[in-house]
């Protein structure tokens, strides 16, 4: 049982429409790599190893690297092959030694510290075997001492309850995702690009954040049960492990907003890739300016046109044919937020926006960021924004969910229709959205830092006025509860409102 290209198709994360078969009642063809990586653990591999060769799974579907991190003295374990980090160190280097020799079509990853039920291997693989993009999860409990009964981690727990054992977790499906034990085509893992060797904690979160922009449905799976021997370090230590990782996933997963609160600094992923196409110096500054100048600042611009072209021979600084483009790189070339290419990128990987944006047509301060939360909002894998219409037809800025798309390619059909099937898709007015032409647009001027301080300067005002609107309506309450003569009353508004109130009541 080996899926058609794609499989059956899953609207968001909820893979509770798939029928996986019984466990024990269908036939296995694919072949899985168990990667372990180790580093001074070889009593742990003599029990996780032994559990791993009773596993119903069929044996010669099965191989088990062990990617040994440095260990000292070096791991040599029966029933495995061992492979070295030779390249870094650390939990990121390992994973990607690990899987890069590792020959199976998909990939397992298992801590070294786990014991694994005799049918786990089974409850994965049988959604590989139902769908090429699953990322599946086992269901890891955490136990002293092998044969207890265990407990998961609260934090698995609540969110498990939470969004339906993901269904519900939308995009944010990928924060479950843990090398503890999950498994992922290894197709889907290349197309994500690996393992960050870099990571020697958070690999596997921000793992998961690339393999959802390639597409991935994350599928937690009760049957895959397993047992985590001992704390794992989040338990021991939470708030430690929270204050290094959170340094690095600030720049690699945008979606983690509220670690991006800085209002001026530069980002290694953006939020939304906006796509120009060079044409004219004027109508194309004016876009990329105004992409780069709103209210959501982790936006970058993807810049497409002939750069090749530009050369150094002896020309004419003015009757140069290519002055326009020529004035373009110049203006861009030192801008850390612009990116020069030839044509349009297959994806905006790892961003998990795309805004196809026409030249010549600029964006509002606030435009980008109202898009994307209406996108957000229902989860639209596409946002089409009309903005006018010419003899060629409608035109339009498109802001593209990249997993979106990236999930429609793995399906034959046009991309805009798959991409509303499963993820769904809306018109908007662009006009709504603060879209206009270069020649329409307000100029680009002012410090957004200026505009803050005004605004939090009003809201002090508004705290006052209601301060004083609550204290005046106290006088008011306390005047007409023991009203005086109305030779004794003030006159002015209050005389009024108290008498309005003597009517009313």
């Amino acid at each position: 049982m080996t899926p058609a290209h794609g499989g059956p198709r899953v609207r968001h994360n909820d893979y509770g429409t798939l029928r996986p078969p019984a466990i024990g009642s269908w036939e296995p063809s694919l072949r899985v790599s168990v990667v372990i990586p180790a580093y001074d653990c070889a009593d742990a591999l003599e029990r996780t190893i032994p559990a791993l060769a009773r596993q119903t799974y069929p044996s010669e579907l099965v191989e088990i690297v062990v990617a040994d991190d440095g260990s000292r003295p070096p791991i040599e374990v029966p029933g495995a092959r061992v492979v070295r980090v030779a390249d870094g160190w650390g939990r990121g280097a390992a994973r990607q030694t690990g899987q890069l020799a590792a020959t199976g079509d998909v990939i397992h990853w298992l801590d070294s510290d786990m014991l694994l039920a005799e049918d786990h291997l089974e409850a994965h693989m049988r959604w590989h075997h139902l769908i090429d993009h699953a990322v599946v999860i086992g269901d890891t409990l955490f136990v002293d001492e092998p044969g207890e009964e265990g407990v998961q981690s609260e934090y698995t727990r609540k969110t498990l309850e939470s969004t339906r054992r993901l269904k519900d977790a939308g995009a944010s499906a990928y924060l479950s995702h843990t090398g503890a034990s999950t498994s992922v085509r290894a197709e889907l893992l290349r197309a994500a690009g690996g393992v960050d060797t870099g990571l020697n904690m958070a690999e596997d979160t921000e793992l998961g954040y690339r393999l959802a922009q390639t597409g991935a449905v994350f599928i937690s799976d009760a049957a895959a049960r397993a047992w985590h021997v001992g704390p794992s370090t989040v338990m021991l230590r939470e708030k430690e492990v929270h204050r290094h990782n959170w340094s690095y996933l600030g720049d690699l997963i945008p979606d983690l907003r509220w670690l991006r609160n800085h209002p001026r600094r530069n980002w290694l992923v953006p939020y939304v890739r906006v796509e120009v196409a060079a044409t004219t110096y004027e109508q194309t500054r004016a876009s990329v300016d105004s992409a780069l100048a709103g209210t959501l600042t982790d936006a970058a611009v993807t810049l497409v046109g002939p750069w090749g072209k530009l050369t150094g021979e002896r020309r004419s600084n003015l009757d140069d044919p290519l002055l326009d483009l020529r004035l373009l790189h110049h203006l861009y070339a030192h801008e850390p937020r612009v990116v020069f290419a030839e044509s349009v990128p297959a994806t905006a990987a790892p961003a998990p926006f795309r805004l196809s944006l026409p030249t010549g047509w600029v964006l509002g301060a606030d435009t980008l960021a109202k898009l994307v939360r209406h996108a957000d909002r229902d989860l639209l894998g596409l946002v089409c924004a009309a903005l006018a219409e010419d003899a060629g037809g409608v035109v339009t800025a498109r802001l593209e969910r990249t997993a979106a798309f990236a999930r429609a390619a793995r399906f034959d059909g046009a991309a805009d229709d798959l991409v509303d099937e499963m993820f769904g898709v809306e018109w908007v007015s662009g006009g709504e959205y603060g879209f206009a032409t270069a020649e329409e647009a307000e100029p680009l001027a002012g410090d957004p830092a200026k505009w803050r301080a005004l605004a939090a300067q009003r809201l002090e005002e508004v705290k006052e006025l209601r301060a004083e609107v609550a204290r005046l309506a106290a006088e008011v309450e306390r005047l007409s509860a023991e009203p005086p003569a109305d030779t004794d009353v003030p006159p002015g508004p209050i005389k009024s409102l108290i008498r309005h109130l003597r009517s009313a009541g």
